[in-house]
Parts: C-alpha cells; structure tokens; sequence
C-alpha cells in the first residue's frame, strides 16, 4: 500500500499542483465579470455649481443668458477612475445650433464626461435660455 503513494510522488505531486493551477484559472476567468460590473457600479461624486455652457452656431454666444447659470451633475464609474476624475473634466451643455428665434426656452442640460464616466444624474435637467433682443 506504501508503494502506491511513494512510487512516482515527484509526478504525482506535480498533477495535484497543475490540478489546482489550472481550477484557480479557471474560478478567476469565471468570477471576473462579476467583479467588473461591481467596480463599474462604483463610486460617486456630485459636482454642486458647474458653469453651463452654451454651444450655438452663431458667433454672438456670450448674448445669450441660461437661468440658472450652474447645475448639479452627479457621476458614477469604477473607483480607480473616480479617483482622478477632475471637475474641469465634466461639462454642462446647453445647444442652441438648432434654435429659431424664440423667448424663454426651457432646454435639456447635455453633460460630456470622460471614458467610463456615467452620467447619474443632473439637477435641473432643464435650463431657462434667454435669448439677446434681436433674435
């Protein structure tokens, strides 16, 4: 009966060693996603008083007044992201490319933010735009 155990134990260890190696790849490949989309759920941070900003295609954006003039934008990614994003990385748009002329529209706020960086929430979500006479 000792025999069986002895003879070849170098081999027979290295088996055993393979065995779990190759059942720990596997379990890692398996748990990753899971781990991932944890991470992915994250942190958050609120930004309070970020400037909106006004895109149009006319050359007279400044005439233009949005009321307020700062929203609230609340963004979530992985913690290791999170940890670097900056508040000059976020912005708050207003896009006035399309508008005819028109007095105290009330528009959707757009946020762009970096790569892996989602967009939870913004408050308000709608901004007075008050347009220069002539317009």
């Amino acid at each position: 009966m000792r025999d069986r155990i002895t003879i070849d134990f170098g081999w027979k260890l290295f088996s055993a060693l393979l065995a779990v190696v190759l059942w720990l790849t596997v379990h890692n490949i398996y748990e990753e996603p899971k781990t991932a989309f944890a991470s992915a759920a994250g942190d958050k941070v609120t930004y309070d008083n970020l400037p909106v900003f006004v895109v149009s295609s006319g050359a007279d954006v400044g005439d233009f007044r949005v009321v307020p003039g700062a929203v609230s934008v609340t963004v979530g990614g992985p913690p290791d992201v999170m940890a670097i994003l900056q508040t000059n990385q976020i912005r708050a748009l207003v896009d006035l490319t399309d508008i005819a002329s028109a007095r105290d529209l009330r528009l959707p706020v757009y946020v762009s933010a970096p790569p892996n960086v989602t967009l939870l929430s913004v408050d308000p979500p709608r901004v007075g735009v008050i347009l220069p006479p002539g317009h």
